[in-house]
């Protein structure tokens, strides 16, 4: 009798277990906390074994690679105050946890509940200009596209406008 409440409890343990891991994995949704994840992860990359076991050095180096970040990864390290001018500093909720080999989604995860806006952050898209239709673009991607040229489209008032202008610049 004692040993079938033993078991009884192991299949409770494990059944609870189970449902707690499925109810944290739906807590990202697809595409959620992007660049923190990407982040993280070519972060954790770069780190040999010996500072990846401790927090300070993980600290030192995180704050060496945001130096050189650019775009949203930059965005992403003022967030954690990673940068000299971020007004807030909340570095160690991923220097320990990198330190304890945590996975890069578990990180973020916790970092959505502290600030939303850091899983908010998303890498533009590349257009690839031979296969997109420009009809199905905004306006807003057909101006950065002009602008990843260096060209401006004066006189441009609708979206007809801006996408002869591609065009044009295309054939060229």
């Amino acid at each position: 009798k004692g040993s079938m409440k033993y078991v009884v409890i192991q299949v409770l343990l494990i059944a609870s277990l189970f449902l707690h891991y499925e109810t944290v994995q739906a807590k990202l949704a697809e595409g959620d906390c992007e660049v923190c994840i990407q982040f993280l992860k070519k972060f954790v990359e770069t780190l040999d074994s010996t500072v990846k076991e401790n927090a300070n050095l993980i600290e030192k180096e995180f704050m060496k690679t945001c130096a050189r970040a650019t775009g949203k990864d930059n965005r992403f390290c003022y967030y954690l105050g990673g940068t000299s001018d971020a007004a807030t500093k909340i570095l160690n909720e991923v220097t320990k946890p990198i330190s304890y080999s945590i996975p890069p989604e578990k990180i973020c995860e916790k970092l959505k509940k502290k600030d939303a806006q850091i899983c908010e952050l998303r890498y533009e898209k590349k257009i690839d200009l031979e296969k997109v239709n420009l009809k199905k673009l905004r306006v807003k991607d057909l101006k950065k596209i002009l602008n990843g040229w260096d060209e401006e489209c004066k006189g441009c008032v609708e979206k007809t406008d801006f996408i002869r202008k591609i065009e044009a610049l295309k054939k060229t």
